[in-house]
């Protein structure tokens, strides 16, 4: 094993710079982790509407409000994974694994049909 002295600065600086761009993939997942809790909060508030105003009358007028909070929840999703997308196709792994850009587009689309299942039981009440 390479002492500290044998190694240049420049492959210091390089190790270093490698580094750096690890943690950025890994925050871009973390990034990518907290879009998509604002984007269930956004439906947990559509649902919540719903409950408080499960009376209100006229019911389409709570349940369009709640349509717009779910219509947002899929706009932080797509959103969420575009940025994640753009963010590592400007980086490359070095010592770090990143999840794969697939994983991206599978999880958007499934909370997205979710978020639209939700949507249809919330219409249906």
């Amino acid at each position: 094993m390479a002492s500290d002295d044998d190694i240049s600065n420049t492959d210091k600086a390089t190790l270093r710079t490698n580094w750096a761009e690890d943690r950025t993939i890994m925050a871009n997942e973390r990034t990518f982790n907290s879009w998509m809790g604002t984007g269930l909060g956004s439906v947990g508030v559509a649902i919540a509407l719903k409950a408080v105003f499960g009376d209100f009358d006229p019911t389409w007028a709570a349940k369009l409000v709640a349509t717009l909070f779910l219509l947002t929840a899929i706009v932080i999703f797509w959103a969420a994974r575009r940025q994640a997308h753009k963010t590592l196709d400007r980086l490359s792994e070095n010592d770090a694994c990143s999840m794969p850009t697939k994983n991206f587009t599978l999880i958007t689309s499934v909370m997205t049909v979710a978020t639209l299942a939700t949507g249809a039981v919330l219409w249906g009440l």
